[in-house]
């Protein structure tokens, strides 16, 4: 790859050496320079043997054990120096012009913060996987798209979250909301980060040009399982502990309890009540340590404002 300050493509890996190929394949066709950084969180499945093998040009990043999907983002954020960051998992594959066309999206305007992509399911090219993601006053992230034909997403839009699974990402604006918080592990911590960028006045975009398609869930095993299941329902704890002031928490709380309420009916026909509800006990038990975004009178109005989206969003997906 040409050594470019431009851009750093940052893949979190962990037993992924299935989907490396195709993904970094698909990576060096692109019609962009870029640079190139694979951070592997102690994987056994032979990934950094196969790295170094075949991506020599590269940077890998070997950690001795799994840190998780956030503090493995930082970790090739921080070991980059370009304006951009591109955020992409170890399954998903671009078409030639994706990295060109996120660029183009998020240089048209100075107070976007990321950009997602069309993701298409992999399996199954009839369907989207998520053309960006939307937050709800019941505290759900929803995949806008999911299951539906890629057709009917063909426009840009301003969508409330980035998926940190293929989106592009402005350093300066991460520069001064702060990084991934690394203690929601992996999951919503994509959510977690738009939130903050959405309360100092910036702004998420979902770009149709740029397409990927998307295995989903090829490291954690599956849509649903007891270690997502249980760590997503912590970090639904954590985002709106961690973001909304305390009297936008205490009028949200019936709504957001009521949310946790339906979630928990949902897990338990899928076997998994339980651990839903463990994932919620450890999300109030340990909501302290990730503490409280400081809040700051000059954004009140970002506040209305994302008040207003969480409470159209509501009425959208459950309506409409």
């Amino acid at each position: 790859m040409v050594n470019c300050m431009d851009l750093t493509v940052v893949i979190p890996n962990y037993n992924g050496q299935p989907f490396l190929g195709e993904c970094l394949e698909s990576l060096k066709n692109q019609d962009h320079p870029f640079n190139v950084i694979i951070v592997d969180n102690a994987s056994n499945d032979g990934s950094v043997a196969y790295i170094r093998e075949h991506y020599p040009e590269f940077k890998l990043i070997e950690n001795q054990e799994n840190i998780g999907f956030a503090a493995a983002v930082n970790q090739g954020i921080k070991a980059s120096g370009s304006h951009y960051i591109f955020l992409l998992n170890n399954d998903v594959y671009l078409e030639v012009d994706t990295i060109s066309n996120l660029l183009k999206c998020i240089k048209t305007n100075e107070n976007i913060f990321a950009v997602s992509s069309k993701m298409i399911q992999y399996h199954d090219r009839t369907k989207m996987d998520d053309a960006g993601d939307e937050y709800t006053i019941l505290g759900w992230a929803k995949r806008v798209g999911y299951g539906k034909s890629p057709d009917k997403y063909v426009h840009n839009r301003e969508i409330f979250s980035a998926s940190a699974a293929a989106s592009i990402y402005r350093r300066s604006i991460l520069e001064e909301i702060g990084y991934f918080d690394e203690n929601f592990f992996a999951y919503m911590e994509d959510v977690d980060i738009s939130y903050r960028a959405r309360i100092h006045g910036y702004h998420c975009w979902y770009c149709p040009e740029a397409v990927v398609y998307h295995v989903g869930s090829g490291t954690s095993g599956g849509r649903y399982n007891k270690f997502k299941t249980r760590l997503a329902a912590r970090n639904n704890v954590y985002v709106p502990y961690k973001n909304m002031p305390w009297p936008q928490l205490l009028v949200n709380l019936v709504f957001l309890c009521t949310g946790y309420f339906i979630k928990y009916l949902f897990f338990m026909r899928k076997g998994y009540g339980e651990i839903y509800l463990d994932g919620l006990k450890e999300g109030f038990k340990s909501r302290k340590r990730i503490g409280k975004a400081i809040y700051d009178p000059k954004n009140f109005k970002n506040y209305l404002i994302i008040q207003w989206i969480l409470i159209r969003n509501t009425f959208k997906f459950l309506f409409y």
